[in-house]
């Protein structure tokens, strides 16, 4: 360990012979993410019984993510550790809708189906023009022709079209514009997400989805993430522990991203050593 660290740019010696080699030790609970997708488990009502009131499966999963977490500080306290230890408390994503009227299942299966028909009426040479979708609170799309008049068609096409889905009980609920709020295509697309247009890593069709909207063919989900929702992306920030003040709440504007950078610089490391760090110039969280 302490050769790998001798080869990072930045670290700091005189705080590694203080503190010894550093160590970092993460936890991930999935039980919180899935109690908020699925309907119900073990008799217990899933999601969420009101906007942002979790709901018996979902109490029962953050009740058992507070006791690991409390177990492990307990630990960390009975054996002196607290001095030199930092924890760091938060979620990659969240899950919407967290308002279970707002529900919408759409089956994007149809929904791809028709566009590639309507791309091969047009092109009858062609073969389907959606390569790989990704469709969960939101529509990710590569295409087969990248071109500006393919995504246009395709974002067109798919803003024009109405039907009827499935609410939180599975009634028929009707939707129109495919779910969407807002589509991304070709060149927007890549500019949404900050890169040059061409890139293959970039969906050549990016929809925003309408609140509470959920794809999926069956009635086995009441909420995903993926989107642009606040549900999807507001999520808590906690940090405990050594330097760190008790009991300070800060409202300023954080995101997830500056995790790895703190730690980092907890350990004594240049957190510049990360490209993305040095690319998008991400600060440490105010932890000091």
């Amino acid at each position: 360990m302490k050769a790998v660290l001798n080869e990072i740019d930045g670290y700091d010696h005189s705080r590694a012979h203080k503190i010894g080699t550093p160590a970092i030790f993460g936890l991930n609970f999935q039980s919180v993410s899935t109690a908020q997708k699925l309907p119900a488990s073990d008799e217990l009502e899933g999601g969420y019984t009101a906007k942002n009131v979790p709901g018996p499966l979902l109490a029962k999963n953050l009740d058992f993510g507070n006791v690991k977490i409390g177990a492990l500080t307990s630990e960390i306290a009975k054996r002196h550790l607290a001095d030199s230890t930092t924890v760091i408390l938060s979620a990659k994503h969240g899950q919407s809708p967290t308002e279970p009227t707002a529900l919408t299942r759409i089956d994007d299966g149809p929904l791809l189906d028709s566009l590639n028909s309507a791309w091969r009426k047009i092109h009858p040479a062609a073969g389907d023009l959606v390569a790989h979708s990704v469709d969960d609170d939101a529509i990710l799309l590569w295409l087969t022709d990248r071109s500006q008049a393919a995504t246009e068609f395709a974002k067109k096409y798919l803003l024009a079209q109405s039907g009827t889905g499935t609410d939180i009980n599975a009634a028929p609920k009707a939707f129109t514009r495919s779910g969407l709020s807002k589509v991304y295509a070709g060149k927007t697309a890549a500019h949404y997400f900050h890169v040059e247009a061409g890139d293959a890593r970039v969906p050549d069709i990016f929809g925003l989805a309408q609140y509470g909207v959920v794809y999926t063919g069956g009635t086995k989900k009441i909420a995903e993430h993926g989107g642009a929702h606040a549900d999807d992306l507001d999520v808590p920030l906690v940090v405990s522990g050594a330097s760190v003040p008790d009991g300070v709440r800060d409202s300023a504007s954080m995101q997830t991203k500056q995790i790895a950078p703190t730690i980092l610089n907890l350990l004594g490391l240049n957190p510049r050593s990360l490209q993305a760090v040095r690319e998008e110039h991400t600060t440490v969280l105010p932890v000091r």
